[in-house]
């Protein structure tokens, strides 16, 4: 990951830009102007020509990262043959269908520029009653898309859904109601809330060829203020997921600490790592009206739907009804998690990642044989990996992530430092390389051809990965990875190979019928439809 300009303060970096990727310095440059409203009337560029402003994304394995030098490189799995769900060979070769644009790795895929999109864009999502595109963007507020012409409108500015705070989360009810999650920075404290927009009104756009929805806003529930630990690992509140009867929601909020480390900040919060309002999902009614969570665990206890996540960006309901989310890992080489998560139940951190234990729980932990680790990490530049001899003791048992055969995303490193590839190992990693921060996971439903519908009980699911900002593992990410989830016991096994390469920091997406649109992060960047064929 590539420092970008104009990125809004640290709101998103420690939402997902650094902590969720082991990344170098933290971005924090502020927007150089004021958010320009977009025109109701632009034109987008043709469906086969990428604008030629926008520079040509590499594919994420054309240029291997600099090797640490205390590190080998892990050898590069051999592809086999790729068969649909039918037994028939799929053709993988690679192909750009768009100039300058992502390349397609199977022969059932088409691709199609929707349009060009804003700086500091990070959610997208469905409306099916109006049979829109949803973003929001962090400057603008919500903002509707046409799926069919790109063009765009902003629908609600930033003080409508909630003045003074950064928006992170958005999700759409069946019935067009629109959910927010934001946080506000309150000194050396941190508040989030949970908005409702319930449609009310329609706009007109300037041509008067077509209408929107308009929204009467009203609070969900809103946390009191909570320390911050002033580092990039304040993940904050973020993703937001619908339950498939509508009747609740599920908010995650991220962990204060990269790996449940003292983050005090500066001394004013002695000796504070995670707390009661801190890494874990909530859930709340879809029709409750000013709930207040309480920064106790006593005063939680009734909402909280599950612990032990660093960062679960984007939960989602499977079509089965079981909620997943990946999970980001820490700034050293330990795996990005999938989970199936269920109520009740902790996934693990801060004192494991994917199946290994956090090193600093070793009474005798010495960071300077710590092979996990890289210069370039935040983490480790700050001095947040020490010898720790009060870190707590586990409070409970662990639900294993998702373990993924390959032969993608499944690079890793152990203690010694030695990199090592799990599909050339004939094993399999909990869940992704280190690093590939997975993002925006949505799932074929029977809207998708036969060719992509799962057997039986299995699931069929397409992952983005942000990408890698730092680390010396030669998994970049910046892809789609399409996923074969399959039961195993009371969770699911996975195997997962690269659909689509050479995006540019995919940061979520949203499907509808058989077409998933991916929304990239960043400077002149853009949205993409992704159309799977039988």
């Amino acid at each position: 990951m590539r420092p970008m300009n104009r990125l809004v303060t640290s709101a998103l970096c420690t939402a997902i830009l650094l902590a969720a990727c082991g990344s170098p310095a933290p971005v924090t440059s502020e927007p150089t102007s004021a958010p320009v409203e977009i025109a109701p009337t632009q034109t987008v560029a043709p469906a086969t020509v990428e604008p030629t402003a926008a520079p040509t994304a590499p594919a994420p394995t054309a240029t291997a990262a600099p090797t640490a030098t205390s590190a080998t490189t892990a050898p590069t799995a051999t592809a086999a043959p790729v068969s649909d769900s039918t037994g028939t060979v799929i053709d993988t070769s690679p192909r750009q269908p768009v100039a300058g644009g992502p390349t397609l790795l199977d022969s059932r895929l088409a691709l199609r520029y929707v349009a060009s999109i804003p700086v500091n864009s990070i959610r997208i999502a469905y409306d099916a009653t109006q049979k829109i595109l949803l973003m929001l963007n962090m400057e603008q507020g919500l903002v509707r898309i046409d799926p069919i012409t790109g063009i765009k409108d902003i629908v609600a500015a930033p003080a409508d859904i909630l003045d003074g705070a950064t928006a992170s989360g958005l999700a759409v009810a069946a019935n067009g109601t629109v959910y927010i999650s934001a946080n506000q920075t309150l000194g050396t404290m941190t508040k989030a809330v949970i908005r409702r927009g319930v449609p009310s009104g329609q706009a007109t756009s300037v041509n008067k060829s077509y209408t929107w929805a308009t929204y009467t806003w009203t609070t969900v529930a809103s946390t009191v203020p909570y320390p911050r630990s002033d580092t990039p690992f304040d993940h904050l509140f973020n993703g937001i997921a619908i339950s498939p009867d509508q009747q609740f929601i599920v908010v995650n909020s991220g962990s204060r600490t990269d790996h449940g480390e003292i983050e005090s900040q500066n001394g004013i919060f002695p000796d504070l790592r995670e707390i009661a309002l801190t890494s874990r999902m909530f859930t709340l009614p879809a029709n409750g009206t000013d709930i207040v969570l309480t920064n106790s665990e006593e005063g939680v206890a009734p909402y909280v739907y599950a612990k032990g996540f660093r960062n679960s960006y984007d939960p989602i309901f499977a079509p089965n009804g079981i909620l997943f989310a990946g999970d980001n890992g820490p700034d050293a080489d330990l795996p990005d998690e999938l989970n199936a998560i269920k109520p009740g139940l902790h996934y693990g951190f801060p004192w494991r990642f994917g199946t290994t234990d956090t090193p600093q729980r070793d009474p005798a932990y010495d960071p300077s044989t710590d092979g996990y680790l890289n210069p370039d990490f935040t983490a480790v530049q700050i001095g947040a990996y020490a010898n720790d001899p009060t870190y707590p003791t586990a409070p409970t048992t662990f639900v294993d992530p998702i373990s993924n055969f390959g032969p993608a995303a499944v690079q890793y490193r152990t203690m010694d430092g030695v990199a090592h590839d799990a599909a050339n190992e004939g094993t399999s990693i909990a869940s992704f390389t280190p690093h590939r921060s997975p993002l925006g996971l949505v799932f074929a439903d029977q809207t998708f051809p036969a060719s992509w519908q799962p057997s039986g009980a299995n699931l069929h699911a397409f992952i983005l990965s942000w990408g890698a900002a730092g680390g010396s593992l030669t998994d970049r990410g910046q892809d789609m990875l399409a996923l074969e989830l399959t039961p195993a016991g009371s969770s699911y096994t996975m195997t997962a190979r690269q659909l689509v390469r050479g995006l540019r920091n995919p940061i979520d997406a949203a499907s509808i019928d058989n077409r998933v649109y991916v929304l990239e992060f960043g400077d002149n960047v853009a949205l993409w439809e992704i159309t799977f064929q039988q």
